[in-house]
Order: C-alpha cells, then structure tokens, then sequence
C-alpha cells in the first residue's frame, strides 16, 4: 500500500480515556499510537516502582486495551505505545495476560535498553529511535510496546516497517518525524489548546484525535476522522509544530530533522499536506532524561482584600519567617485585586507561600500550621484558601546524554527473540543555525493600539527547566512586520520575567514563525517548579494579550 495511516489516542498519561475506542471506531487505520510518557511521567512512574517493583508502566492504557483490544485485532490496526514506561517487559506481559483473559491471541513485542544505570538517580532514560519499533512490526506484532523512545518514533517505526527504509533514507525519516511530532499531542494538532479556538466549527468543543497520512517518501496529510470536532488547518498544524522545539535542527536518534524546510499546505477541509523535509545524519549521542528526588514541599495561600495589600503581604511574611525561618520559603503576590469594587473576590490578591527543603517534617505540618497560626493574629481580613497539611515530594529534572553505540537498544520480538539495534554508523554533529537576532526597525508611519493576539498565534511549553516560546503571523502581510519587530529586546518590554534569562530567536519563514528558547525559566523543571504555570503552557498567551503598537497597514 503506499499510505500508511497512522492515528494517534494520547497524548499524554491522563488523556481522553475513550480516545482509543473513538478512534479504531471512526474509520480507517493501520496503526493507533498512544503517547503517555512526559519528564513528569518518567517521576510519577519512577515513584510507582519504588512502591511495587512490578509496577513503573502507565496503568492506564491496560485498562484501554481492555475494551478496544479485540477490536484491533478484527480489523487489522496495529497498536504502538510507549506507556511501558521504566517496565516495557511487564507491560507487555500484563497485555498477553489480557488477551488470554479475553479468549484473544495476541502478539506482543516490546524494546528495551534505555534504562540507563545511575544508582543515584531515581529514574535514567535514553531517548531511543524508531528501528526497534519496526523490527517487532516486523515480526508480526499486533501490540507494540516501548519504554522510553522519542515521542516521534511511535509513528516512525510503523513507517520504517511499512516502506522499508534504511537509516540511509534521511528525508523520510526526517518527513516521518515531523509527523509523528504533530500527532503525539493528540488533540492539540486539531484545535486542542490553538490560539483562535473561537474561530473552530465546533468552539474548541471537543477536538477529534489526528490521523498522519504517510507516503513512502517520508510526505504525509494530517486529518482526523469525518464527523470529529475541531479542524485540521495549516494554522493548528503550525501550532504543533512549533511546540516543544528549539532551533530549526531538531536532534533525534535516527535523524536531524531540518523543520525549517517543513513546508504545509491546505489540501481541502481538515487536511494538511506536510512535505519538502529535509533530513541530516543524527548525532552520536542519545538525549538522556534524568529524575531525582529533590525534597519535599508545601504551600498556603493567604488572602490579602482591600488596602494595604503590600503591608499586609510584609507582615505574613515576615510572621512566618520568624516561626519557621527563610530557607526555603518563597513568596509570590498576585495582584489580583480591583479598586473600589464591592466583590470581595474581586477586590483580593493572593499570596502563594512555598516552602521546599529535605526535612519532611519541617516543610509539612510544622510549615503549614505556622500558616493557619496567624488566622487571628495578622493583617486584618486574614484567610487561607488551603487546609493545613503535610508535605510532598517533589523531583528534579535533568538532562544528559550518552553514545549511541553504549546503549543496548533491543527489540523483544513476539516470539521472545531479542533482536539487538545497532547504533547508526553515519552520525554527525549538526552545525546548528545560529539564534539569529534583528535590529528593530523604526515603528511604523502609522499604528493603533491592541492586542498582539490580534495579528498572530503563539504555542509554548515546556523541556525540563527551559521553555519554549513559538509565535506565527497569520498573514504574508504580517510576517515581515513579525519577523522584525518581535526581538530578544522587545520580548524582555512584554515578558519581564524573560529579561534576565539567556534567550535565544530562531527564525521559521517557511511557518511565518519565530521560536525562542527562554533558559532556565522553570527552574529545575517541573515537578519542582514553584511557578503559577509551571510547564509555561500559558506564557504565549500571556504574550498575545499585551496590548501593543499594531501597524494600521495589516488587518487584524
């Protein structure tokens, strides 16, 4: 056949629980992913283990497979997911448990050898590439599971199987890549989360789950299946593609993906032709994801209403300082508050206190009840949206790397055969764009006042303690403007927090796109991450509402 079509039904551990079953329903498939593995999951499971070693996969999709496993079988749809997590041979274990639960014969194969040895460090992953998911398709597998691979590689596994690729084929792969990147966020591709949500059929209601059509040169249509909410456009592909990325290199095991030659066209209603990919040999080493158990942490968040917010915001702070000293603590006001408003949740801010530290017993209880001790004794109006309670864990996220040919990449085929993976022979290192900087122009002639949103869309997220930041123009008109206007410079006016931090711009003309990498912002990632959006999932928001020097000339 020469398109495989391969959907996707997660996006994340937590996902739509019926994706699955909406999806093997809705039409035609060979291959349905599911994607649940993020830094935050790798801890999450990590935690697991240590209560039961059995345990570290994502339960979740077990209790999926149950009602949609025979489906699959019936119809021919291979299932491909990464949801075994730190124990892709237990998982799989658990599924050939399930199909003879069920009366079904089902073929497993898994892959395994990114667990890397670090005794101290909760978790160690290596980020493997696609080969080992086509060597168990390969063999026949009906069920595919893995542990930590690129989010990319679950869709281009089934491609290298279907086409027969080699690790020479660096265009497909490449081309493969940029779709399994636009289809791993499940919904988010089809309207999830998109700027102009409002301008949807549905509202934003409830997004169908994307299908990638791929062609044996690495091409592809992004769709979603007849009757399902949301839209496949040129503009929510754009979204996703710019999410999560750094510069126009975008480094895998397999294959260097150049995503400033992607190229997107509107084929017809909701579906997107993705081509022109150019693909370069992948580096030696392998991306590393390391999580440890940082200490633990708690927090309070006091309601400061009316005058005084700054004295009252002093006061608490320097009351719970004396009870339980400053190391550790961080205060954060939130100027929520209104004049001359008679709601009194209107006319309140918020102060969030945090307290992070290796005691346990310090940042729990004796932290939290020093808090809710100051209820008479403080500013006036005193109150605490939060119950005192007893501290939690947080972890910390690193990121490492590690050679290629030092990890024993292995696919476990149905028939329990261990198949090793080699390493890639060709490898090279990227000479990476440079993070290009312009000098502003002078302003235009003539301007008014509004939103940026009103010109363009923004996506950001989060990878490990850094955030990324993509903002397209929606016009031709508007991307020279854009590409102009929008400095490291003019982002630190609008972004305050991003001012002191290393920030680097890359340009995407091909996407009217601007990317920025905001260093350090999250700190040590997310799990530790004390910050109101912590996966800074809402930064390019926050970006499109700041109400700017719009040029007259481009329409809104």
């Amino acid at each position: 056949m020469s398109v495989l079509r391969v959907g996707n039904a997660s996006g994340f551990y937590g996902d739509r629980f019926t994706a699955w079953r909406e999806m093997l329903d809705g039409g035609e498939l060979d291959v349905l992913t599911g994607d649940y593995l993020a830094e935050l999951t790798m801890l999450i499971l990590g935690r697991d283990r240590m209560r039961d070693p059995s345990l570290g996969y994502a339960k979740t999709f077990l209790r999926q497979a149950e009602g949609v496993l025979g489906t699959a079988l019936d119809r021919g749809v291979t299932l491909v997911t990464n949801a075994g997590g730190l124990n892709p041979a237990g998982l799989a274990d658990a599924i050939r448990s399930l199909g003879d639960r069920l009366g079904l014969q089902v073929r497993v194969g898994y892959v395994e050898g990114d667990a890397i040895q670090r005794p101290d460090a909760l978790t160690a992953n290596a980020y493997l590439g696609a080969f080992g998911i086509a060597a168990c398709l390969d063999a026949g597998a009906d069920v595919v599971v893995t542990g930590r691979v690129t989010d990319a590689s679950l869709a281009v596994g089934p491609a290298v199987a279907r086409f027969g690729w080699t690790r020479d084929d660096l265009d497909a792969l490449a081309g493969a890549t940029v779709a399994g990147h636009l289809i791993e966020c499940g919904a988010q591709v089809t309207g999830g989360n998109f700027s102009f949500f409002t301008e949807l059929p549905d509202g934003g209601h409830r997004p169908g789950f994307p299908i990638a059509e791929l062609h044996p040169d690495g091409s592809s249509v992004l769709t979603k299946h007849s009757g399902t909410g949301g839209a496949v456009t040129v503009e929510t592909v754009t979204a996703q593609l710019l999410y999560e990325v750094g510069g126009p290199d975008y480094l895998g095991p397999d294959v260097v993906t150049r995503l400033d030659t992607v190229r997107l066209e509107q084929e017809g209603p909701d579906r997107v032709r993705v081509s022109g990919v150019r693909g370069t040999p992948p580096p030696d080493t392998l991306k590393v994801g390391v999580n440890n158990l940082g200490g633990f942490r708690n927090a309070m968040t006091f309601v400061l209403c009316g005058l005084d917010i700054p004295a009252k915001a002093a006061l608490v702070r320097g009351q719970i300082e004396e009870s339980v000293g400053t190391e550790g603590l961080e205060f954060t006001l939130a100027r929520t508050d209104h004049p001359d408003t008679g709601d009194t949740e209107a006319a309140s801010a918020l102060l969030h206190v945090h307290l992070r530290d290796g005691d346990k017993s310090r940042a729990g209880r004796a932290f939290s009840a020093a808090a809710v001790e100051l209820a008479l004794a403080s500013y006036p109006g005193c109150t605490l949206t939060t119950l005192p309670g007893d501290a939690t864990p947080y972890g910390v996220f690193t990121a490492d790397t590690i050679a290629q040919d030092a990890v024993e990449h292995v696919a476990v085929l149905p028939s329990g055969e261990r198949v090793p993976i080699p390493a890639p022979v060709v490898t090279a290192t990227p000479a990476g764009a440079p993070a290009r900087e312009v000098t502003a122009v002078p302003a235009p002639a003539a301007t008014r006042r509004g939103p940026l949103g009103e010109l363009v869309g923004a996506r950001s997220g989060d990878k490990g303690g850094d955030a990324n930041l993509g903002v397209w123009a929606r016009t031709d008109a508007t991307w020279p403007w854009l590409r102009n206007w929008l400095t490291v410079e003019r982002l630190a006016e609008l972004l305050p927090e991003t001012a002191a931090l290393t920030v680097e711009r890359y340009e995407l003309p091909n996407l009217r796109a601007v990317n920025f990498v905001i260093r350090g912002l999250l700190g040590q990632g997310v799990a530790a991450s004390t910050r109101f959006d912590p996966q800074a999932k809402a930064l390019g928001e926050l970006l499109r509402s700041r109400v700017v020097d719009l040029p007259t000339e481009v329409p809104a």
